[in-house]
């Protein structure tokens, strides 16, 4: 098997971001990718914005909703919508927070 090419972080160094204070506790408008849901087509993953609820699809899916969705509202963090997950993204830093 090849050695892995996937890089440790140092994340020490990093500083905070401060985007992080705009995300809060927000509730799912939906189950699925509201765009697509509308449209009749699927997704690979969905994410949820922590600024409004809005749920959409990640930029992994053909229609890449969720950065469709930061660039109408400017709502900078998102969440994957999965159970348990602690993953945050910055869409302004566009790295994890």
């Amino acid at each position: 098997m090849p050695p892995s090419r996937r890089r440790e972080v140092d994340h020490s160094q990093r500083r905070p971001c401060g985007h992080v204070a705009v995300a809060h506790p927000v509730q799912p408008h939906s189950t699925g990718c509201q765009e697509c849901l509308a449209r009749g087509e699927g997704w690979v993953e969905l994410w949820l914005c922590l600024s409004c609820g809005w749920v959409a699809c990640s930029n992994d899916s053909p229609n890449q909703h969720a950065l469709a969705h930061y660039n109408e509202t400017d709502h900078p963090i998102a969440a994957p919508l999965r159970h348990g997950s602690r993953l945050r993204w910055c869409y302004i830093h566009q790295r994890t927070v």
